[in-house]
């Protein structure tokens, strides 16, 4: 395929190694031949890459199978996943899976890509809905200025709230750059 025809969450190998594209942008610049700016991820080193192409450099496309999973525990060998529709388990390691654990409850659901029966990716959706475990009480008259707190979620993961935030509050979390959007 051409890398002008690739678009994000394909598979693709190159130089021998399996990558997952995650964004691509097409560009022209002014006195410059087009060229395709692509950014994957390596599935086994989980790194991010930048790769410039031509737009008819032809890259060979791996075909990804796309599951909707249960995301069930994590122990010293990693995060158990079970497949919703064969109850079937798969165990991820927690170096491939990065920050990602820090946006899942257990038994939330979410997309697995699997490459040859093995889980090499998970896809969060855009936004999760976190409670609130621990964050400093809050300010009185605080409301005038715009001021923000660190708060605990019931996952570990650490967040910026307004604050008017209290204990025991679900909120909407953005997962690309884990901020606070809104009340759940």
């Amino acid at each position: 395929m051409q890398a002008s025809s690739l678009s994000p969450g394909m598979g693709v190998k190159i130089d021998g190694k399996l990558f997952v594209v995650t964004g691509i942008e097409h560009r022209t610049p002014g006195n410059l031949r087009a060229f395709v700016q692509l950014t994957i991820k390596d599935v086994l080193k989980a790194q991010t890459l930048e790769k410039r192409l031509k737009p008819q450099d032809d890259i060979e496309v791996i075909d990804l199978d796309r599951r909707e999973m249960e995301y069930l525990f994590s122990d010293g060998t990693g995060a158990t996943f079970m497949d919703t529709e064969s109850y079937e388990q798969y165990t991820m390691p927690e170096d491939v899976l990065g920050n990602a654990l820090k946006f899942l409850r257990p038994n939330a659901k979410t997309g697995v890509l699997l490459y040859e029966g093995n889980p090499i990716q998970i896809e969060l959706p855009s936004s999760v809905e976190l409670t609130v475990k621990d964050c400093p009480p809050e300010v009185k008259g605080a409301t005038v200025t715009n001021q923000t707190k660190d708060a605990i979620m019931e996952t570990g993961l650490m967040v910026k709230v307004p604050a008017f935030i209290k204990v025991g509050e679900t909120l909407r979390v953005a997962t690309a750059d884990g901020g606070y959007q809104s009340r759940a």
